[in-house]
């Protein structure tokens, strides 16, 4: 016997790791000497030099993964996708206290090597890595024979990055009467798959099946990547417009989220129908006959990240970010209320 007859390829995963290496030679961005990776990849553990012009620099960390999403891409067969989708979950919220995401690794587990595929997801990680303007220091590959069905992989993300202690944005900043600017989601994004897989089961769908008006069918609808905020926000950092408070809109959606950057005596007024909601919402809501308070307790409903910023400055984010869309404002929580209620939700209807 030996690993090989165990289900473990130990020349198949070094021919992984070479072909991880060529690609990221290939997209690596040539550092301006102060901070970046140091070495490469393929050895024990990733170097990083931190950036210089901090005075008091705070490293900030998230990890997240991509959920039963993955599911849809082992059976669509289309991979690329879920790396980006990685990357996204990690570094919005690392975002959403104001840092700068820095390095990102990778952990993939799967029951058996296909190279194919898992270069697929590498790809991705490395496209969502260039949009964030972070570096993939490192990551794991675990062949895992027996643990997981052959051709099936779990992936899980990890991404530091670095804010000025002065600059943390931790919800003190956020007043009575600042507004809520959402920036759209691409999509579903990464949360709710599923509620999504159940209903376009129990609907006797594929995900090749196409609904009429669609240009798409279901599955590539659905594998559309979570959208990265990072170049946006950047945008409104470097124009050194005031930003009290930010929210990645994930599971639980605008009523689970958008308080987590507020303090416990505020809540959010939202106006009804003051965004475009995309289709696929509204076609999961009918075919699953799901009700409005379930679907925004579960999915982003088009909002995937939400600025609070003061009054004075919604022109200006506007007029940098013309996607910003003005969705409802900052007010007092009501007495009586639990602190983190999401108010305006029961005048809404359906979607």
């Amino acid at each position: 016997m030996d690993y090989r007859s165990a289900g473990v390829d130990i020349d198949l995963g070094r021919a992984l790791v070479k072909g991880i290496q060529e690609r990221v030679a290939r997209t690596k961005v040539p550092s301006s000497g102060s901070s970046g990776t140091l070495g490469g990849i393929g050895g024990f553990a990733g170097l990083f030099e931190l950036p210089t012009g901090y005075q008091a620099p705070v490293l900030v960390a998230g990890t997240d993964g991509v959920g039963t999403k993955l599911q849809i891409a082992q059976q669509w067969g289309q991979h690329r996708g879920v790396g980006i989708d990685l990357v996204a979950m990690c570094v919005n919220d690392v975002l959403t206290v104001g840092a700068k995401p820095l390095f990102f690794l990778d952990y993939i587990a799967t029951g058996k090597l296909e190279p194919d595929a898992l270069l697929q997801v590498i790809d991705g990680i490395l496209e969502g890595c260039q949009q964030a303007g972070c570096e993939l220091l490192g990551g794991e590959t675990a062949e895992m024979p027996g643990f997981y069905p052959p051709g099936e992989y779990d992936l899980a993300g990890f991404c530091v990055g670095i804010v000025e202690k002065s600059a943390i944005l931790d919800g003190s900043q956020v007043c009575i009467g600042d507004r809520l600017l959402a920036l759209p989601s691409s999509g579903v994004h990464s949360n709710g798959y599923s509620l999504v897989r159940r209903i376009v089961a129990e609907g006797g769908w594929t995900w090749d099946h196409q609904p009429q008006g669609w240009e798409r069918p279901l599955g590539e609808v659905f594998l559309t990547p979570t959208r990265i905020y990072v170049e946006a926000v950047h945008q409104l950092q470097q124009a050194g417009i005031e930003i009290h408070g930010m929210a990645h809109i994930t599971g639980g959606g605008i009523p689970e989220n958008l308080p987590r950057c507020l303090a416990p005596t505020q809540a959010a007024r939202l106006t009804p129908h003051s965004w475009r909601i995309p289709r696929e919402f509204s076609w999961l809501q009918e075919q699953g006959q799901v009700e409005t308070d379930e679907m925004f307790r579960t999915f982003n409903l088009g909002v995937g990240y939400v600025l609070v910023v003061p009054p004075d400055v919604q022109e200006r984010v506007q007029s940098l970010l013309p996607e910003a869309q003005a969705i409802g404002e900052v007010v007092a929580a009501e007495a009586g209320e639990h602190p983190v209620r999401v108010l305006g939700l029961e005048n809404w209807g359906s979607l």
